[in-house]
């Protein structure tokens, strides 16, 4: 079913947002909410397995006139849909295709279909062309309803394995919240929401596109390989980024982005092989601190020239940081049961096993990623890029600030300043407050950082600071996420697991819910020194010696 949002001679349009979700936990804590920006659910959660196949014309007549037809089978039923393959919205979050449903049959000869308006259409455009599969997409999919009065959503979460002639090429997780009936006006809210949850990255492309690019990009029948079939390019840097206080803006920038990419790329090895997670989160601070310094210096760069690069550096985080966050959440229920009686340390299982899943299904999609040829492009293409001098730099007014020198003491106060607008609501902030309070203390770390050689040696101890407030305000966002990772498990798994267990997972959470307030009590203890005189002194030494 579909919104019918169209004019009475239109098409049904299907109006839905859609993200790439790089950490399949993220789906298991927005399914276990009873309320979803306003909008209560309705009932549970429902699991249905669905095998899409997507089908054309040898001479591809279908795609030549915007559209794909796609058979999907799921609990025994055959349902065709035509889709129309351009977005009828503004590129936005909110995304808009026409969209045609009719059931269907066993076969590739549009005519034996049942009529319908889909099948119709199809017969229009093909007539008594034969179709054949272009490609084959199995789901595993989570969904549930949510609405009010006036209008009702499905939010489903998607694991997705995209096959060729049989064979896997690609694995990847989605979320979506289509609207099912009432005025796109309530997507509003819900986009606002999601926007919160950094696991999730709007997805400008629907799953047939992706699917098609991983079959383009995938060698021959074969399976995706994990271990990449090229070296990773080595970039020569010394043991800091060498920024001095003349350097151009952009130029100080490269030599960030130069030496945490030689460090990303250091540890790919080791991540792929996975025996020592240390390589993982290594390759994962690497990505983050590029990201970071596209925040600090991106304004001297091309905007146009450099969003490719910005682009896959955020997808390569997103997938290691699925991967990290499972990686630290299992490590922590594994500390903590070793210190249960075996009986009880064993009914934490089942919660240990549903993330070791997730784990291992967030880790095929990075390894895919890594192994695929995208990524092995884009790395040549921006390891090129940062050992470039010029390239990709906008160029300045003649009387613009663009030396370090210049523009870093004032880019470090803004940073400060932002951190120091929580000042009036610490007492009683929420943990979504103290959560975008964490950004703004790394935002402030990595600015002082990046530019630590070109300072004085109190920089250190001005980012020591920082670094204990962000690692206080770390943990307590782990023992947030567990938290609710925990209670979905509770909620989505009742009636299924025994009592026993129930009952200590259910201890496992009151155990997190009392660190998690334990943190939230002492954050001060940390706060304090950043908002202190002292501090502002020495941040003014510091800046003043640039």
């Amino acid at each position: 079913m579909t919104a019918d949002n169209s004019g009475a001679d239109d098409a049904p349009v299907e109006v839905e947002l859609k993200y790439r979700m790089s950490a399949p936990a993220v789906g298991d804590r927005l399914l276990a909410l009873d309320e979803l920006a306003g909008l209560a659910a309705r009932g549970l959660v429902r699991t249905l397995e669905i095998e899409d196949r997507y089908m054309d014309t040898p001479a591809g007549e279908l795609a030549a006139a915007g559209y794909v037809a796609r058979l999907r089978t799921g609990k025994g039923a055959m349902v065709l849909t035509l889709k129309g393959l351009k977005r009828l919205d503004d590129g936005g979050v909110v995304q808009r295709r026409e969209e045609l449903e009719g059931p269907a049959v066993e076969g590739l000869t549009a005519a034996a279909w049942p009529s319908s308006p889909a099948r119709d259409a199809v017969l229009v455009i093909v007539g008594d062309a034969p179709l054949e599969e272009v490609l084959r997409i199995r789901q595993l999919r989570r969904k549930r309803d949510y609405g009010d009065n006036a209008a009702v959503v499905e939010l489903s979460v998607d694991n997705v394995e995209v096959l060729r002639a049989g064979v896997v090429v690609e694995r990847f997780a989605e979320l979506e919240v289509e609207l099912r009936r009432g005025d796109e006006a309530v997507l509003g809210p819900l986009a606002d929401l999601l926007a919160e949850f950094e696991e999730l990255i709007p997805a400008s492309s629907s799953k047939l596109e992706r699917s098609l690019e991983a079959i383009r990009l995938a060698p021959d029948e074969t399976p995706v390989d994990v271990t990449p079939a090229v070296p990773a390019p080595r970039l020569v840097v010394g043991k800091t980024p060498g920024v001095s206080t003349d350097d151009r803006l952009a130029e100080a920038g490269r030599k960030v982005l130069r030496f945490h990419l030689s460090r990303m790329l250091l540890r790919e090895a080791g991540t792929v092989e996975g025996v020592n997670p240390d390589e993982l989160k290594a390759m994962r601070v690497a990505t983050r601190r590029q990201r970071a310094a596209w925040r600090v210096f991106g304004s001297a760069f091309d905007e146009t020239a450099t969003a490719k690069h910005r682009r896959r550096l955020r997808a390569v985080a997103a997938d290691l940081g699925a991967v990290r966050d499972l990686d630290v959440m299992i490590e922590n229920v594994e500390s903590y049961r070793a210190g249960l009686e075996p009986d009880e340390g064993g009914a934490m299982e089942p919660l240990l096993a549903v993330w070791r899943a997730n784990h291992d299904a967030a880790r095929e999609i990075l390894l895919g990623e890594l192994a695929s040829r995208r990524y092995q492009r884009w790395a040549e293409s921006y390891a090129v890029f940062v050992e470039t001098e010029g390239a990709g730099v906008r160029a300045p007014g003649p009387v613009e600030p663009h030396r370090v020198r210049d523009t870093m003491p004032s880019r470090i106060w803004a940073a400060y300043e932002t951190l120091r607008g929580y000042e009036p609501v610490m007492r009683w902030a929420d943990i979504t407050t103290l959560h975008d309070l964490r950004i703004a203390a790394k935002w402030l770390r990595y600015t002082l950082e990046f530019v630590r050689e070109a300072m004085g040696p109190e920089t250190t101890e001005l980012i020591e600071h920082v670094v204990a407030l962000q690692d206080h305000l770390g943990w307590l966002h782990d023992a947030d996420v567990a938290a609710g990772l925990a209670r979905a498990f509770l909620t989505t798994h009742t009636g299924s697991i025994a009592d026993g267990e129930a009952r200590a997972i259910g201890r496992y959470l009151a155990d997190r819910e009392h660190e998690l307030a334990r943190l939230r009590k002492s954050v001060g203890t940390t706060w304090q020194p950043l908002v202190a005189e002292p501090f502002r002194l020495m941040l003014g030494r510091v800046t003043a010696s640039l």
